[in-house]
């Protein structure tokens, strides 16, 4: 690979994303595929973007160069889940740049805005934000090399071997979650690399289902925010919509890719949803808000409840995670249930004197209607319209 941190195309191809995108597009597919979505970009830090918007906008128009090619669509065919009817799909699939809005809001600041049918823009947030990162970043960062960012790597892993028993570093379990705020995609390769030769059978994959197929690792995600957002507006009651989101899920998969997101109207709120039934079906939950050890202990508490063994099940930590985060949570669970861990920015962004972004893309509607995420985070709380969310709230008894 080349010394260059930066390389002249930000986005790779079709497959350079995260794979919980290409499971969801595959059963927006096969479930809701004249469903109508919008989603909203958003600075959590407050950073002023709008210096790179030309830039940014010339990088999205690049987007509609990309098609996935008959090697990408062979690998996907090995997946046992992915279906013929999706590979076809996928190889007719382009980016259509009329579903997105760029340029600055109100107050000057960079604004995003995509709107269209779910299954035609579902794969735009991952590359809008990879985007995003890396242009700011190319601008503000030019003297960084390829060096600092394995120097900083070894030394986090050079940490870890001493900190950790030898005991502690078998079991664990780690997943590169870094696609959306990487420093630049050569920076997230170099991560990988380092990983899969220097933490081996203790780096299990990677979310970037490009980067996946290049390094031979196990492309990891199964579902994200939207899932159960769209849900709130695709048919059955609001009180309903996490339950119908789950046996949505469930028999697309058939007991494949079953790991839960908890989050989305928060954990106490998920688990009077997730019943005996999806305790059995599903394999575990991820984590990506909140205290992760009070949602622990919630988790095991609510499957010790069900009657179901906790460590039958495993729990994914994806929230803001560090190598100091990742063995203080090993040490406290990994004897009561299992535990595995998606650790994005602090390893595709964690170079000296570098600021990551702190950005995302959210659904704000479905069907014309109202969505809202209600985390257990203060500040992860997303939408256009304070009714609904307090309505939301109240249906789901959320305080």
């Amino acid at each position: 690979m080349s010394d260059d941190v930066f390389a002249p195309r930000i986005i790779q191809n079709l497959l350079d994303t995260d794979f919980y995108k290409i499971t969801m597009m595959q059963a927006v597919l096969h479930n809701y595929p004249n469903a109508e979505v919008e989603w909203e970009f958003r600075c959590r830090n407050a950073e002023d973007l709008s210096p790179y918007l030309a830039e940014i906008r010339y990088q999205i128009e690049q987007l509609a160069d990309v098609s996935v090619t008959h090697d990408q669509l062979a690998y996907l065919e090995k997946i046992p889940f992915i279906k013929p009817d999706f590979i076809r799909f996928l190889s007719l699939f382009r980016f259509n740049l009329r579903y997105v809005q760029v340029g600055l809001d109100d107050a000057g600041q960079l604004a995003i805005r995509v709107r269209g049918p779910w299954l035609h823009v579902i794969l735009y947030e991952i590359p809008l934000l990879a985007i995003v990162s890396e242009v700011r970043n190319r601008y503000r960062y030019r003297e960084v090399t390829m060096e600092q960012v394995g120097e900083r790597l070894y030394q986090k892993l050079d940490w870890l071997k001493r900190e950790a028993s030898a005991d502690e570093l078998a079991g664990l379990q780690l997943a590169d979650f870094g696609t959306r705020r990487r420093f630049s995609y050569p920076v997230q390769e170099q991560v990988v690399r380092i990983l899969k030769h220097d933490f081996p059978g203790r780096f299990v994959g990677t979310s970037n289902v490009h980067l996946a197929r290049e390094y031979e690792l196990r492309p990891i995600g199964t579902m994200a925010h939207e899932w159960f957002m769209a849900h709130q507006q695709l048919g059955p009651r609001l009180v309903d919509s996490q339950v119908a989101a789950l046996e949505c899920w469930v028999r697309e998969y058939r007991g494949l890719l079953g790991i839960a997101l908890t989050d989305c109207i928060g954990m106490d709120a998920f688990v009077r949803d997730f019943d005996l039934y999806f305790g059995k079906l599903f394999d575990g939950l991820r984590h990506d808000s909140g205290d992760p050890l009070a949602w622990a202990e919630k988790a095991i508490a609510h499957y010790q409840r069900l009657g179901i063994d906790p460590l039958s099940k495993t729990l994914i930590f994806s929230d803001g995670l560090d190598f100091a985060k990742m063995l203080q949570l090993y040490r406290a669970l990994h004897e009561r249930i299992n535990v595995s861990f998606g650790i994005g920015t602090h390893l595709t962004c964690d170079i000296p004197d570098v600021t990551p972004m702190n950005i995302v893309i959210k659904m704000t509607a479905c069907n014309g209607a109202p969505v809202a995420k209600i985390s257990d985070s203060p500040g992860k709380t997303q939408c256009r319209d304070e009714n609904f969310v307090a309505y939301l709230r109240h249906v789901f008894n959320v305080v």
